[in-house]
């Protein structure tokens, strides 16, 4: 069986690990003393390791990277939309303990890369090599795949379960199984080099997705210009089918 790391097994990386385990001996870390015994239970090689703001000397290379054939970053490198953090120490701290794989790497960004204008965004506008949060790691492993991750939802993760402002924005959102379904894919086509927006093709406003999971109607007009996020680039060279394409839907 191969075996697959996941830096950051939290809401998302645990989601990954659930839908592969099947296929992958996973190995898994997490930042949490309390959750090494429950990740464990599951069946993963489990390493507590934290990734510091400041520089730590003593950081050494995941002993078990040399074994992994491919590895999930799902650790945030990126401070909050807006907000500056210094994250170059933090960024070390990873590059350290990765070592020199060599294997099939990814790095779960976010489509926050993007500038807040009513526009529809491609790969394009913002190449990764320009980006601060994702260019760190392609300078050692160029081989690194960066996908863009919208906002992530699904199970218990509902918009209508939120205080929302901005009810008439145009959302961004993505469903994690769809997620899982596109590294899935990703692994098996051996994938290297790739920028991906993952994000689903449907952006109806807020409102329309609270009402739609509250099994209310909408009376509203359709907002039609906004800031969206285009995924077409990802169903193209993937011929990828989204099973959540329309986030008024991820409540069923």
């Amino acid at each position: 069986m191969k075996k697959l790391g996941i830096i950051g097994c939290g809401w998302l990386g645990n989601h990954i690990a659930e839908r592969l385990s099947n296929q992958y001996q996973i190995f898994a870390t997490t930042t949490t003393e309390s959750k090494v015994d429950e990740l464990q239970s599951k069946g993963y090689q489990t390493t507590l390791i934290n990734f510091p703001n400041e520089l730590d000397g003593e950081m050494k290379q995941w002993e078990a990277a040399k074994e992994l054939d491919a590895i999930i970053i799902s650790v945030p490198f990126s401070g909050i939309r807006g907000v500056q953090i210094p994250m170059n120490d933090k960024r070390e701290n990873l590059l350290n303990f990765l070592g020199d794989f060599k294997g099939q790497l990814f790095l779960m960004s976010s489509t926050g890369v993007y500038s807040e204008t009513d526009q529809d965004f491609t790969e394009d506008d913002q190449p990764a090599e320009k980006v601060e949060s994702e260019s760190f790691i392609l300078e050692k492993s160029p081989q690194t795949n960066i996908l863009r991750l919208a906002g992530l939802m699904g199970g218990q993760r509902l918009l209508k379960n939120y205080n929302i402002s901005n009810l008439d924005q145009l959302v961004n959102h993505i469903h994690y199984a769809d997620i899982c379904s596109v590294i899935e894919k990703m692994l098996n086509n051996q994938s290297q080099s790739k920028v991906y927006n993952v994000v689903a093709p449907i952006h109806p406003n807020k409102e329309e997705v609270i009402n739609a999971q509250k099994d209310l109607p909408y009376d509203g007009e359709r907002t039609t210009i906004g800031r969206t996020i285009s995924p077409e680039k990802l169903m193209k060279e993937l011929n990828f089918a989204f099973q959540y394409p329309d986030p008024r839907y991820f409540h069923l």
